[in-house]
């Protein structure tokens, strides 16, 4: 805790933050009241002047910090310690990392945050192993589903994070994915345009609910959603590998999408049918046999231009056990699958 009057430079990832968040990120002592009142008595100040707790920073300011009192111990926000065996796991899933970014192949089963039926043990407190002393915490960017595995982004920092944000909420970052699916689409390459709507189950989950085109009009609610898919490789119509870009970024996109026209993805147990068997008729997420029951959806890759030194960025993550042994059990070759599997029908 500080016990004399501090300097703080501004640096340029905190470029147009609000005052009183970057002091509270910064200064666990500092609620909102004490800040409003620091600034209010002219204690908080930048570049010697006055400034209201929303003020907008600019990179290179400085802004001066009054002698700060200890704090209760038992009100004091404290980090979570992370679990040797957590931080070498989640260390080991780093597959790319620069001064703004990192990279990891999420496990499947893994959460990306806390929520609904879930614990404290997920990727947005396991990040806390990748903290230097006196860093910042890295910051989630996009999502992936727990029983999804693959490619997540983490920023170093604020800038960084809303940049990359930017990049995916404008459809400049590539994504691509993986699916063994169950029978196979009617055509080798297509698009599936089929709107989503939220259902709230009776056990206090929500599902995806596809809505048909004809039906629209009656579901005003529902969110147009838009996947690209393409055939890799596939065993008679019984199974598939499929390679997924989603267009639009709803929740189970993919896996409502491929349920919807009779392909649902292996392992879901969620929109594969009731009685997850198939039967060679295109229905049924469970295959039979030695295939494992876990879900067959893998982010596999992506492609960007860097926000900040503008390489050309191209990021692959290996395919979790599960999905490796399928894909042996079927003698698929990953080098089937060129690092854009749309270009097989180009």
């Amino acid at each position: 805790m500080l016990s004399q009057v501090t300097l703080h430079n501004i640096l340029p990832e905190d470029q147009d933050q609000r005052l009183d968040r970057w002091l509270k990120r910064h200064f666990p002592a500092l609620n909102q009241i004490k800040i409003e009142k620091l600034c209010r008595k002219g204690e908080i100040r930048i570049n010697s002047g006055r400034v209201k707790p929303s003020k907008r920073l600019i990179s290179g300011e400085v802004v001066r910090i009054p002698p700060l009192h200890p704090v209760d111990s038992k009100n004091e926000k404290k980090t979570k310690v992370v679990a040797e065996s957590d931080a070498v796991m989640i260390k080991n899933a780093v597959i790319f990392e620069d001064s703004h970014f990192i990279a990891i192949n999420k496990p499947a089963g893994l959460a990306v945050q806390g929520g609904t039926g879930q614990k404290d043990r997920h990727v947005d407190s396991l990040i806390e192993a990748f903290r230097a002393e006196k860093s910042e915490k890295p910051k989630l960017v996009h999502r992936l589903d727990k029983d999804t595995s693959g490619i997540l982004l983490l920023a170093k920092n604020r800038k960084m994070a809303e940049l990359l944000t930017k990049s995916f909420k404008s459809k400049k970052i590539q994504k691509i994915y993986w699916a063994l699916v169950a029978g196979s689409p009617e055509k080798d390459i297509g698009t599936i345009r089929i709107s989503l709507k939220k259902s709230q189950l009776s056990s206090g989950f929500e599902k995806m609910v596809p809505i048909f085109s004809h039906d629209e009009i009656n579901h005003p609610s529902a969110k147009r959603a838009i996947t690209d898919y393409v055939v890799i490789e596939k065993v008679s119509q019984r199974a598939t590998w499929l390679g997924l870009s989603p267009i639009t970024g709803r929740t189970h996109q993919l896996r409502s999408h491929m349920a919807a026209i009779g392909c649902p993805i292996v392992g879901d147990t969620k929109y594969g049918g009731r009685n997850q068997t198939n039967n060679g008729e295109g229905w049924g997420a469970q295959i039979g046999g030695v295939i494992s029951r876990k879900l067959h959806l893998h982010a596999r890759s992506l492609s960007f231009e860097h926000p900040i030194t503008k390489n050309l960025i191209f990021l692959e993550a290996d395919l979790p056990a599960h999905m490796a042994t399928s894909w042996n059990i079927f003698n698929w070759d990953l080098k089937w699958a060129p690092k854009d599997p749309f270009e097989i029908y180009e």
